[in-house]
């Protein structure tokens, strides 16, 4: 089994976007993966064309009544499953926050269900915030994939993001695997261009080599609650989205750890 959380503290840089379209992108290629949203305001549930669960059919229901993550599981068209959010994941901080061991939850959870498959990729998308269910999130997951876009701010963020990731490297005792990914890539901007040659310099092998385009199909797939591959195929989008695929599962970024 891997495990990839796809984090960043700065929200608009296309994290769930990534993240769906990765997830159907590895379903294409037969590894029927598992997408977790533990985002309280659940974009990437809404963007698989799920809608108005109660929150016992959610992730939600992991943490506040320890039903098992596959009891949860619901599968998509593109083959891959999600486990879908619910707004009350606001409440884990407050909640559970001061468990010692609630950090560590999802990681037992997917251990004791998902670990004797060993071809299952899970992909997790975060919350922009470094809480609880972010940190599960890194706890579990053997890989980070940081999706940056390509402007300045954000280009800072992904500065501190790395900051506090070396501090969680310490309890962890190891150095977190982590990519980081441009997004937003605007051809026509020489800024784009400025903000991936800095991002590459500081950041060396770290950094994909694939960029994806700011597109209107990106945009536009998670109101239809579709992937970019079944909303334009033949778009730029798909194109890119499909590069990157490529370019981590050809790095081992999805084989088991």
């Amino acid at each position: 089994m891997s495990v990839v959380a796809v984090f960043n503290q700065k929200g608009g840089v296309g994290k769930t976007t990534t993240s769906l379209n990765l997830l159907a992108a590895l379903a294409q290629r037969g590894r029927f993966p598992l997408g977790i949203d533990l985002d309280p305001q659940s974009h990437l549930t809404l963007s698989c064309g799920i809608k108005s669960l109660p929150s016992s059919d959610t992730v939600y229901a992991f943490y506040s009544e320890n039903k098992p993550l596959s009891q949860l599981m619901r599968e998509l068209p593109s083959g891959a499953h999600i486990i879908p959010a619910h707004m009350e994941l606001f409440k884990v901080d407050s909640l559970y926050g001061r468990n010692p061991n609630i950090t560590s939850q999802l990681k037992r959870g997917l251990t004791q269900e998902l670990l004797p498959d060993e071809m299952i990729p899970v992909v997790i998308d975060c919350s922009p915030m470094l809480g609880v269910l972010s940190l599960n999130a890194v706890f579990a997951a053997q890989r980070l994939l940081i999706p940056v876009s390509a402007d300045y701010l954000s280009m800072q963020g992904v500065n501190r993001l790395d900051a506090a990731l070396r501090v969680l490297e310490k309890p962890l005792g190891k150095r977190i695997d982590r990519r980081i990914v441009v997004t937003r890539f605007d051809s026509r901007r020489r800024l784009s261009y400025d903000i991936y040659d800095k991002l590459r310099e500081h950041y060396g092998k770290d950094l994909c080599e694939t960029r994806i385009a700011e597109t209107v199909s990106l945009a536009e797939s998670p109101v239809h609650g579709r992937d970019v591959f079944t909303f334009a195929p033949h778009g730029q989008g798909a194109k890119d989205y499909n590069a990157l695929a490529e370019e981590l599962i050809g790095s081992g970024f999805f084989n088991p750890a």
